[in-house]
C-alpha cells in the first residue's frame, strides 16, 4: 500500500493508492482522497446554542463534526473532484475521504474496462480497503464516527453497503441515488433477460443513448467564481459504454432495494424536484435531473431504513452540488441543517 502523496486535485487534498489483487484485466486498486479540517474557527450560532443546552461552556467548543470521518463514493461515469463539498464538511471538523471504485477515475488502468463490475458487493473490498486506512490515519487518535456519501450509482453502492454491515455506519447522505431503474415498472420483466445477457455475453456493449446533453448541462450552470476542473478522460462528456454484466449487477442491486433495506442509521436523501428526458437540448435541462427519475428514487428511498429524510431541491441537476447557484446554495442549506440536527440529536 502506497503512502500519501499529493493529489491532483492540489492545495489540501492528499491520495493514496488501496491494492485491491488482480483479474483477467490486471492488477486492481482503488484511491483513497482526504482533505482533513483546517484549524478550527470560532464557534457559530448553532453550536453556541448546543453547548448551553448541555450545559457547557459557550466559547470555544470543539467543532461540530470532530470526531467525525465522512466516505464519499461517486457515481457511474465518474470520479471525486467536488473540493466544495470535502470543504463542507472540513469546516465542520470532519475528515473528509472519497474513494474512487476500482476502474473509475485515478483507479483506472490501461487496459480496463471504466467502471465494470458484475456485482455490487465485490466494492466491499475497494471500501474496507479504504476504511482500514481511515481508521489508521494517525491524524486524530480519537474514536471515530462514520458517515457514508454517495452520488447516483455510488448511493446505491452504499446504500446496499450500509445494509449489509449493520452499525458500521452513523448516519449516510444520499445525492441522488440511483435506486431504481429509470423503466422501474418493467424492470422485473427485463430482468430475466439481462440476466441471460449476463451469464453468456456479459461484455456485450448496449447502444449509447446519452447526447451529452447532461455535461452541456453543468457547463451552462457553472460558477465562474468556483470553476471546478474536471478531468473529461475519467469523467467523459458521454457517458461511459454500458456492459451486459454490468447493467445486470446493477438491477440486481435495484431489485434489492425495492425488497426494502435495513439501514439502521438515520438517511438523508437529496433530489432535485423535477426530472425530464434529455432528448432534445432546451434551457429547461439546467434545472432538472435528466438522469433518473425523481418521483421514484423518492418512493423508493422510503425502503432504505426507518428513519429517512427526503429533501427536494427546487432547479437542481442530477448531482444537486453542482447545480445552479441558487439550487446548489440551497442543497447546501438543507444538508447543514441536517446534519446540524442529527449531530445535535447524538450527543444530547
Amino acid at each position: 500500500m502506497s503512502d500519501w502523496v499529493p493529489d491532483v486535485l492540489g492545495d489540501e487534498f492528499e491520495q493514496r493508492t488501496l491494492p485491491l489483487g488482480s483479474d483477467d484485466q490486471g492488477d486492481v486498486v482503488a484511491t483513497l482522497v482526504r482533505a482533513l479540517p483546517a484549524t478550527p474557527s470560532a464557534p457559530n450560532g448553532w453550536e453556541r446554542f448546543v453547548r448551553r443546552l448541555r450545559g457547557k461552556a459557550v466559547d470555544d467548543p470543539p467543532p461540530m463534526l470532530d470526531d467525525i470521518d465522512v466516505l464519499y463514493v461517486h457515481g457511474w461515469s465518474d470520479y471525486f473532484f467536488q473540493k466544495r463539498l470535502a470543504r463542507f464538511w472540513t469546516a465542520r471538523g470532519a475528515r473528509f475521504y472519497a474513494l474512487d471504485l476500482r476502474k473509475y477515475g485515478r483507479s483506472l488502468r490501461d487496459g480496463q474496462t471504466p467502471g465494470y463490475i458484475t456485482d455490487l458487493a465485490t466494492y466491499d473490498e475497494d471500501i474496507a480497503a479504504a476504511l482500514e486506512v481511515m481508521a489508521g490515519d494517525p491524524s486524530s487518535p480519537r474514536e471515530r464516527r462514520l458517515v457514508l456519501l454517495g452520488h447516483s450509482t455510488g448511493g446505491l453502492v452504499l446504500s446496499l453497503w450500509a445494509s449489509r454491515h449493520p452499525g458500521r455506519a452513523d448516519a449516510v447522505v444520499l445525492n441522488s441515488p440511483w435506486l431504481e431503474f429509470q423503466l422501474g415498472a418493467v424492470r422485473t420483466a427485463i430482468l430475466p433477460v439481462v440476466e441471460l445477457g449476463a451469464r453468456w455475453r456479459p461484455h456485450d456493449a448496449a447502444p449509447q443513448v446519452d447526447l451529452g446533453f447532461y455535461a452541456r448541462a453543468q457547463a451552462e450552470v457553472a460558477d465562474p467564481d468556483d470553476p471546478m476542473d474536471v478531468n473529461h478522460e475519467w469523467r467523459p462528456e458521454h457517458a461511459m459504454t454500458v456492459y451486459a454484466g454490468w447493467l445486470n449487477a446493477i438491477l440486481a442491486g435495484h431489485t434489492r432495494v425495492a425488497a426494502g433495506l435495513e439501514i439502521d442509521a438515520p438517511v438523508c436523501v437529496l433530489l432535485s424536484t423535477r426530472s425530464l428526458p434529455p432528448t432534445r437540448w432546451s434551457n429547461e435541462l439546467t434545472s432538472a435531473d435528466t438522469v433518473l427519475v425523481v418521483e421514484e428514487i423518492a418512493r423508493r428511498a422510503l425502503k432504505l431504513g426507518s428513519t429517512v429524510t427526503v429533501e427536494r431541491i427546487d432547479g437542481a441537476l442530477h448531482d444537486v452540488f453542482l447545480s445552479r447557484k441558487h439550487a446548489r446554495d440551497d442543497a447546501y442549506a438543507r444538508l447543514g441543517r441536517w446534519v446540524a440536527g442529527w449531530a445535535a440529536a447524538r450527543q444530547g
